[in-house]
């Protein structure tokens, strides 16, 4: 199987992590080979990866806002739900995804999760988008520096991090939950984020640990649910002594 990464982010962070096997990179005809352009060429040629020069329309035919480059490259190399639980320590942080649809909601949590360090990140492979090239460009390439676990069914994992000593927030606006900045977000800890619209499943929620909510004052009834896990992500992070 085959991907075709775009934009030049997701191309040269997929080059430089080096977890994907480079088949060929595709160049737009006449692109200028400067900044980031110019680093994933380098790249490129250090690791022998086939450089084909196409007409612009022919990367337009392969997805939009490509940036003049496109990798074609082996799939998404997931991480192992049972190696991301061996590897909690008392500091780890995870994230999961509890049926996000919208890949650039999880590019933008995905890109949120790297620059706070999580130790890794779950999302069921079922009705919920994956890491596909759409969420890697949208993630700025942070996608493919992440262990990203996909389960069959998340409230198992949810389990299996409560047995490894993971407390389980969830990111929920209901009365009874925690405002976020009162929670003590010391120890190993996960953040699930929910749906777009729904939020968290009733399975997903009653396995919560804890419930989290963000203080509103506006007009709308909620926010977007990759800024409200970002916000929360970054207290987490903060409250560590970040």
């Amino acid at each position: 199987m085959i991907e075709f990464l775009y934009g030049r982010n997701a191309v040269l962070e997929a080059l430089r992590a080096g977890r994907r096997r480079p088949y060929a990179l595709a160049l737009a005809r006449g692109a200028r080979p400067e900044g980031t352009l110019a680093a994933i060429l380098d790249l490129a040629r250090e690791r022998g990866v086939p450089l084909r020069e196409v007409e612009r329309e022919e990367l337009d035919r392969l997805a939009e806002g490509h940036q003049g480059v496109a990798l074609e490259a082996s799939p998404y190399p997931y991480a192992d739900l049972d190696a991301l639980c061996a590897g909690v320590g008392p500091g780890s942080l995870f994230l999961l995804l509890d049926l996000l649809e919208d890949p650039q909601n999880v590019g933008t949590l995905l890109r949120t999760a790297d620059v706070v360090g999580v130790a890794g990140v779950i999302l069921p492979e079922r009705r919920a988008a994956g890491i596909t090239p759409a969420a890697s460009n949208a993630s700025a390439g942070a996608a493919e520096h992440l262990r990203v676990a996909q389960v069959t069914n998340l409230v198992q994992a949810m389990e299996a991090l409560r047995q490894a000593g993971v407390w389980l927030a969830g990111l929920e606006d209901v009365p009874e939950a925690q405002l976020y900045d009162a929670v003590d977000w010391r120890g190993p800890m996960a953040v699930i984020v929910g749906s777009e619209g729904r939020g968290l499943r009733r399975l997903v929620r009653e396995r919560c640990d804890l419930l989290v909510r963000l203080p509103m004052a506006g007009h709308v009834s909620s926010l977007n649910a990759a800024v409200a896990g970002s916000i929360v992500l970054y207290q987490a992070w903060r409250r560590r002594g970040a």
